[in-house]
């Protein structure tokens, strides 16, 4: 398994995770597929994603929105890239989509066959087993204007992810509180910061806080 969580952030600020990304991909050059959390505003997104690999000299990307009707061949040669970035925005909406299309299977097959699976804000989220951290906190939260009942994701690690974190007050208090009634460790990043994962090992990378059990603990692995 490898994967890559990015806690948000755009250009310089990812550029170790990418670079990470790359490395997992155990190419020079991997081929990249973006798929957006939603097709408005998804290619500029896509142009501002090529542009941060660019100090890469990587060429080959594939953009696959999955809110509008496609075709399989563009779905079957996006799976056969050597990553596919799951991108930030509403964690419903792309959950939804996900799931209508029936890739849900898909991805879990990619990154079982060996495909690097990265993803930032709420494409991190849907990697964890549950994407309730999307509904928290009640200033910043995405809306669930899809009424998604079922909250289960991607399940590929066994804990939780919270992006775009900020340690105040208002942040710590809410992730505290859910931490109490969470079963797994909640890891929470900051923009620039993630998580890469290979197999059953994984590090930090940048401001990373953990929630567990009640607790706030700084985490650096």
């Amino acid at each position: 398994m490898k994967l890559v969580l990015y806690g948000g952030g755009a250009g310089e600020d990812n550029h170790e995770l990418d670079a990470a990304a790359i490395k997992l991909a155990g190419k020079a050059y991997p081929q990249m597929t973006y798929i957006p959390s939603a097709s408005f505003g998804g290619e500029i997104d896509f142009k501002d994603f090529v542009g941060n690999f660019a100090s890469f000299e990587m060429t080959k990307f594939i953009y696959f929105p999955v809110d509008m009707p496609f075709d399989k061949t563009l779905a079957d040669e996006a799976f056969k890239s050597d990553i596919i970035h799951l991108g930030g925005g509403n964690t419903y909406y792309f959950l939804y989509y996900l799931r209508k299309h029936k890739l849900i299977s898909r991805l879990r097959n990619f990154v079982k066959e060996g495909g690097v699976l990265t993803g930032l804000s709420a494409g991190a989220i849907l990697m964890t087993p549950v994407i309730e951290t999307a509904g928290f906190p009640s200033f910043d939260c995405d809306k669930n204007e899809e009424n998604i009942t079922n909250l289960r994701g991607l399940n590929l690690v066994k804990f939780e992810f919270f992006p775009h974190y900020r340690s105040s007050h208002r942040y710590d208090k809410e992730l505290i509180r859910y931490s109490k009634r969470c079963n797994v460790p909640l890891f929470a990043c900051s923009d620039g910061a993630g998580l890469v994962v290979e197999g059953d090992c994984f590090k930090s990378i940048g401001k990373t806080v953990l929630f567990s059990k009640g607790q706030k603990i700084p985490f650096s692995f």
